[in-house]
């Protein structure tokens, strides 16, 4: 048995099932929790990788019209 590391709540799914990448969610909090490393167990939050994929986005888009002020 999985637990969420946000509520400690139960994740129905079988340990050695779980590859690194794959995302749960948890029944009893509702949150997004991706397996981050299999050996050990590593469980992290797939929101914030969102949020962080987000920002670099922007970031990126940044740059391109810093870059084009310049020409």
């Amino acid at each position: 048995m999985v637990k969420c590391p946000m509520c400690d709540g139960p994740i129905d799914v079988e340990e050695e099932e779980l590859d690194e990448g794959d995302i749960l969610t948890c029944e009893e909090c509702g949150a997004e929790i991706q397996v981050a490393g299999v050996n050990p167990l590593d469980l992290e939050s797939a929101e914030e990788e969102d949020l962080d994929d987000e920002e670099g986005d922007l970031d990126e888009e940044d740059e391109d019209e810093d870059e084009e002020e310049w020409r």
